[in-house]
């Protein structure tokens, strides 16, 4: 079981924190009207369409809280939505309705005043010690009031130090106590439980093992168009070229010779189209050099000028290694055809038993994944290894793309020569 940990005292970190799930309940908070009136106009039918927006506004609120729920508490806190289809009202509306993760959002929701309090007690502490402070030292000169007591002299409102720093003190000590309260609350109503975690996995298992079934049957039809179109066709020519020249190497000796140097100049493409065919299928510098060097080979031959920036002390298994290299091929490929770059830059590094790649180019931006599209591509073959895919690329550049593989990298000991940093 992971560990959590709660920020120890109130120092910046802790009230940036504070701040930010004060402000993720506010904002639920003042969803709730909305979320009310969704309701009622379900009876009417014409609410469905409000109930999709309305959930999906709260899950965004909600996400934000989990992420930072994961930050402070040093340990993730899981989603598990389950996925909605594109199209059809009625059918989103109850996926919706019958997702226990929503159920747990307007829990969430409705708790949203109660942890709000719990948050605010210290600062609301500390503004009351604030406020006797100034008293103390400047404001009895206007108010000679404080909480129905009477300060005429500066011996008088300098009382208000002691409570002022009675409060500072309890303050203090509530701060962890209260936020402690406050985010392992939330946690465990956002939180899912086991089974409902268990039942998000094996859907997104089942989900990318069909995809991974659907891309491993693609690559097997390609390879098969390309056998048959490339290097079979010049094998049958090749071989209907040599029975000719058999004919003909008793009549026309000639003629024989020059098909036979036509039967060698096939044979060479036919060798080029199986070599480029095994590149495709799994390059042999990836075997020889593993990741980095074949990144830097893949740079080398590539017409946009790459930077190549690789930190690893070992190598991944070879499944993650060629899905992490075809996805960054079809990374610059796609930045060489779309994205009018003048250079991208590629840095490669493996931390907390992930292997992190990231993909920058300085063109003009505007990089969204599409169903059809390399991005979704790249998507679903990391999503057979439980990786993922971030894009930041606002219009006007730069393009930022960052891969995330989970895997464990073998000893330094059994890497080739050649597969050291770049």
């Amino acid at each position: 079981m992971p560990t959590t940990r709660t920020p120890r005292g109130p120092h910046t970190t802790t009230w940036a924190y504070l701040f930010l799930l004060i402000s993720h309940n506010t904002a639920a908070l003042l969803l709730l009207p909305l979320v009310l009136a969704s309701a009622l106009l379900t009876l009417l039918w014409v609410g469905l369409p409000f109930i999709i927006l309305t959930a999906l506004t709260l899950r965004t609120i909600a996400n934000a809280q989990r992420t930072t729920l994961t930050k402070i508490l040093q340990t993730p806190v899981p989603a598990a939505y389950r996925p909605l289809p594109p199209t059809g009202i009625i059918t989103r509306v109850r996926i919706i309705i019958t997702d226990p993760a929503t159920w747990r959002d307007l829990l969430w929701l409705t708790a949203s005043p109660l942890l709000t309090t719990l948050a605010l007690i210290p600062a609301l502490l500390y503004a009351h010690a604030t406020y006797q402070t100034l008293y103390a030292l400047l404001l009895w000169h206007h108010t000679h009031e404080l909480y129905g007591l009477t300060a005429t002299t500066q011996p008088q409102a300098l009382l208000a130090l002691i409570p002022a720093a009675l409060l500072a003190t309890l303050a203090h000590t509530l701060t962890p106590h209260t936020t402690n309260a406050c985010t392992r609350l939330s946690r465990l109503i956002l939180a899912p439980s086991e089974k409902a975690r268990l039942t998000a996995r094996v859907a997104h298992l089942a989900t990318s093992r069909a995809d991974t079934i659907d891309t491993q049957a693609f690559e097997i039809r390609r390879i098969e168009r390309d056998l048959h179109d490339g290097a079979q066709a010049r094998l049958v020519a090749l071989g209907m070229t040599l029975g000719m020249a058999e004919n003909l190497v008793q009549t026309n000796p000639q003629a024989a010779r020059t098909m036979l140097t036509e039967a060698r100049e096939t044979t060479r493409q036919a060798l080029t189209e199986l070599r480029d065919l095994v590149r495709g299928i799994h390059p042999p510098v990836l075997v020889e050099r593993g990741l980095p060097g074949a990144v830097q080979a893949l740079a080398l031959t590539h017409n946009l000028p790459i930077t190549v920036t690789t930190h690893l002390h070992g190598r991944p298994a070879d499944p993650v290694e060629s899905a992490a290299y075809f996805a960054i091929a079809e990374l610059l490929t796609n930045t060489a055809k779309h994205a009018n770059a003048t250079h991208a830059w590629i840095h490669i590094n493996h931390g907390r038993q992930r292997l992190i790649i990231t993909v920058t180019d300085n063109g003009h931006g505007g990089a969204t994944p599409t169903p059809e599209s390399g991005l979704n591509g790249i998507a679903r073959r990391l999503d057979a290894f439980d990786g993922t895919m971030n894009i930041t690329s606002p219009t006007g550049g730069p393009t930022i793309i960052t891969l995330e593989i989970p895997c464990a990298l073998s000893s330094p000991k059994t890497l080739p020569s050649s597969a050291t940093d770049s």
